[in-house]
């Protein structure tokens, strides 16, 4: 493609991010994946965890999806109301940067 003229590059290029802000939005991504995957375990839907945080469904559905308006004070507190403590987000913050490292 580039031979063609197309300029080859990621997510990251495209979008101008420097590597602290990409590594920034990829452990945003990984706290909503995990604290899905920990709502879920409890059998816990979407609006019965907003229900908890005093929050929205739709606000929920954004801190999974890793979105960029989430704020980490309400991820945090998202995880303490499932009954996490600090070394289980520590543990999930580890893992954010083994996976980035591996990739």
């Amino acid at each position: 493609m580039e031979r063609k003229g197309w300029k080859v590059g990621n997510a990251n290029d495209f979008l101008g991010l420097s590597p602290e802000e990409s590594r920034y939005i990829e452990l945003k991504q990984q706290l909503g994946r995990k604290l899905r995957e920990r709502r879920e375990a409890r059998n816990m839907t979407q609006v019965e965890l907003a229900r908890h945080l005093k929050s929205s469904q739709s606000r929920v559905a954004k801190i999974e999806a890793g979105d960029p308006s989430v704020s980490l004070d309400l991820i945090v507190r998202s995880f303490f109301s499932l009954g996490a403590n600090k070394r289980d987000l520590a543990r999930v913050i580890a893992a954010s940067g083994r996976s980035r490292a591996a990739g």
